[in-house]
């Protein structure tokens, strides 16, 4: 057998995301190119290690197998690495962060310097809903998470970066009577959601029960991007975090609905399970953070403040 460690690189996608498509759009490759990879890694095998059925792509119990076989060489390969830069002083290793979408707005400010200062050190960053994430974080799939409710039912370290404040927001044709939006004002916009698990829903969904708002219509969205812009295009309103909000405010698309009760108040954090033994590359970082989030946050997010 003569397959190459991205003949392994390509198939563990492949094997992940149950798509060529997705495993394409992952790898930054051509759908072709990915399919090229596949088709040459399973000549190698007189036993099929994917099939389809229907439209849809299954990995067989073999295929599945070679997977985890896959899966420890390409980390040996990458220990081997990692250990050949420490040798040569440079701190090494790879970086495992679950972030939640709003996140994303966030996370690259704080570890871009950080990645710059050790360029042995490798980031794995999955940006997705707080559900999926304190999952990941559960079952130790990550070194961190980013989030802005921190669970209560897991033991947890954390650095506590930047307050996170959540806004009634609107399109510039939005128009209210009085100083704050009222009850009547309220019901006459459709509401537009995050979908199920997400934190901001959730605090969305919190604030309207406790006042007691009608909600019209109800439109759900997979992303606070996707959020953010249908309430620029006039569709509806909308509770969002004032970090991914900037340029929207900035350039009037966007404007704060005053609404008694906000804005809600939390916290961004960097969380990890207290049981959980660092390594030294997340040491490294966490220290990193411990003497720089200062600098960082009012170099970056300064302009929070004015809101």
């Amino acid at each position: 057998m003569h397959y190459t460690l991205h003949q392994l690189q390509v198939f563990l996608k492949v094997t992940e995301f149950k798509s060529i498509t997705k495993a394409a759009e992952e790898l930054h490759l051509t759908q072709p190119a990915v399919s090229i990879q596949i088709k040459n890694f399973q000549n190698q095998f007189p036993i099929p290690l994917t099939e389809v059925v229907g439209r849809q792509l299954f990995v067989t119990d073999f295929g599945e197998e070679i997977a985890a076989a896959a899966r420890k060489i390409i980390a040996e390969v990458d220990a081997i690495n990692y250990k050949t830069m420490a040798y040569q002083g440079q701190l090494s290793g790879k970086l495992k962060i679950s972030i939640v979408s709003t996140g994303k707005y966030l996370m690259p400010y704080y570890i871009t310097d950080f990645m710059n200062m050790h360029p042995g050190v490798d980031l794995e960053m999955d940006v997705t809903n707080k559900t999926r994430v304190v999952r990941h974080l559960e079952k130790n799939e990550t070194d961190f998470a980013l989030v802005s409710v921190v669970p209560d039912h897991i033991a947890i370290d954390k650095v506590r970066l930047i307050p996170n404040k959540l806004f009634l927001v609107g399109g510039r044709q939005h128009t209210y009577s009085g100083k704050t939006i009222s009850k009547k004002d309220f019901d006459k916009l459709p509401v537009v959601y995050r979908e199920k698990g997400s934190a901001t829903r959730a605090a969305m969904e919190n604030y309207i029960a406790d006042r007691q708002l009608p909600t019209r219509k109800k439109i759900e969205l997979t992303s606070n991007e996707a959020v953010k812009q249908a309430v620029i295009s006039g569709i509806g309103i909308s509770i969002l975090p004032l970090v991914g909000l900037k340029n929207a405010l900035t350039s009037g698309d966007a404007q704060i609905i005053p609404s008694i009760g906000l804005p809600i108040t939390t916290h961004w954090n960097l969380i990890w399970q207290k049981s959980k033994q660092l390594s030294p590359t997340a040491q490294a970082f966490v220290s990193y953070l411990e003497e720089h989030k200062t600098a960082l946050n009012e170099k970056h997010f300064g302009w929070l403040d004015t809101y």
